[in-house]
């Protein structure tokens, strides 16, 4: 249900569990517990204002109400990543908004270790995270779940985080020096004894909704799963067996909330809503003049191109990160990885600062190699076979992936500019940033060469050396099934 206003939404839900007499029988000497929940925030502060007035709401109709957030808090917003004290504004807007606890995603490791235990020690909530182990590096060691207290009640909430094929998270591996992760779904039925002691059990996820699903299929004593790392967005919660699964998608466009009914130590009933943040037309004065503070950025306001025409997919703007790295850097081919291209859209017109590093927020270097045309090719389809979809945009060539029955990429055509294969007995440039360089595996000799420019900065040369762009229409990667 889409609520028009937070008035209607509250009205609505408080009228359905006070006045509606089977939910009262049913609910008769239980507690009811609200969790609001976001995930995968990515530093995007322009609702936190609604999301205040909405907790504040219901803390006035309801005893016992909690704010969670599973991972993902920064990176995304140039207001934010490039503040002075780099991500402080998400810390202090939430220290306002009384978040209780976060889950440790990914990007929470972009700022680097130092940067993130200042953050964590500004925070008045933790961050918890049970398949860390920081105890021989620079990063503070998290705590694995916490307590949230209604009363007498106590409910344990642990913390995940996704790790990749290489056994890290995905976030730069130069930024998660002497940190050991474990797999999540294993490492938590080590904290099964909290279902135990305390008759239930919530994990604050950052796994992403399919392993989710794993979780909840291996461990069917899960009351709830608050999910992140994935995006998903949730209007009805997923159930697997008994375990319910919930996530509110990205960028706090939306926000999650479960109820849950606890009678004689265990959770009797949930039910779960998503509340579109757009649908709330009221705002808290403090919280929205603090946001209009940071927003007034003349500097990141500042054109730094024109688009011709508007981007209107990833694909687009992959061919224009890219083009900046081959025309720039002087080289055959470059590829950008589609989960750096962090904005799937730009309108016709001015190109501004802010834009930039919206769409390149991470601070990658870019890495040139020379590779013949079979290592391009590992490359290609070693990316490819990561997620069994197209990944890497390129630049000087188009590529055709061919996929076998499995899903798999078994083959890659690869033409240059002027619609040539390219040579098997000779040797190219190619530039890519230094997270594939890191995480990506693929065959190369050279071991490369990391170019003290980001690929951010690369764009930026390049937007101020041609003006215009115009890539309406660009495609240069396809599959053949």
């Amino acid at each position: 249900m889409n609520y028009k206003s937070l008035f209607l939404f509250l009205a609505v839900f408080s009228l359905f569990l006070t006045n509606n007499p089977l939910v009262a029988q049913k609910h008769k000497k239980s507690t009811e517990i609200l969790i609001l929940h976001t995930n995968d925030m990515h530093s995007r502060i322009d609702n936190f204002g609604k999301l205040a007035y909405l907790a504040d709401s219901l803390r006035k109709t309801h005893k016992y109400v909690f704010l969670l957030a599973a991972g993902d808090n920064f990176t995304g917003n140039p207001i934010v990543d490039m503040f002075p004290d780099k991500g402080f504004p998400m810390i202090e807007l939430m220290n306002m908004l009384h978040f209780d606890a976060t889950a440790m995603g990914n990007h929470e490791f972009d700022m680097g270790q130092e940067l993130q235990n200042k953050r964590r020690k500004q925070a008045n909530f933790p961050f918890i995270s049970c398949n860390i182990d920081a105890s021989g590096a620079v990063v503070m060691q998290p705590e694995p779940y916490i307590l949230l207290e209604a009363g007498k009640i106590k409910i344990p909430v642990l913390g995940l985080i996704q790790i990749g094929e290489n056994g890290l998270p995905d976030s730069h591996p130069s930024r998660l020096e002497d940190i050991k992760f474990t797999d999540g779904v294993q490492k938590a039925k080590e904290f099964l004894w909290l279902k135990e002691k305390f008759g239930m059990l919530v994990c604050l996820s950052h796994l992403g909704v399919e392993t989710d699903e794993v979780l909840a299929k291996t461990y069917p004593d899960l009351d709830l799963i608050i999910g992140g790392h994935s995006h998903t967005t949730m209007t009805k919660p997923m159930m697997v067996g008994n375990v319910m699964i919930v996530q509110a998608g990205s960028g706090l466009r939306q926000v999650g909330l479960t109820t849950l009914q606890v009678k004689k130590g265990k959770i009797t009933d949930r039910n779960y809503e998503l509340v579109q943040l757009a649908n709330i037309t009221k705002t808290d004065l403090e919280i929205q003049a603090l946001i209009d503070k940071y927003n007034s950025n003349e500097e990141m306001n500042r054109p730094v191109g024109f688009a011709e025409t508007a981007f209107s997919n990833q694909e687009e703007l992959g061919c224009l990160m890219t083009d900046a790295i081959t025309a720039r850097m002087k080289l055959d081919f470059a590829f950008q990885n589609g989960g750096g291209i962090r904005i799937s859209s730009l309108p016709q017109g001015n190109i501004l600062l802010k834009d930039v590093f919206r769409l390149d927020p991470f601070g990658n270097q870019v890495v040139t190699f020379t590779m013949t045309a079979d290592e391009i090719k590992s490359l290609i389809c070693n990316a490819y076979n990561r997620e069994k979809d197209l990944d890497l945009v390129p630049s000087g060539m188009t590529y055709t992936v061919i996929v076998n029955s499995e899903g798999l990429c078994t083959e890659v055509e690869m033409k240059d500019k002027a619609g040539n294969s390219l040579d098997t007995n000779k040797t190219y440039t190619v530039g890519i940033n230094s997270y594939i360089s890191a995480s990506y595996k693929f065959d190369h000799t050279d071991p490369g060469t990391t170019n003290y420019n980001t690929s951010a900065q690369t764009l930026l040369d390049y937007l101020n050396e041609v003006k215009k762009v115009d890539y309406a229409g660009s495609k240069r990667v396809f599959e053949k099934k």
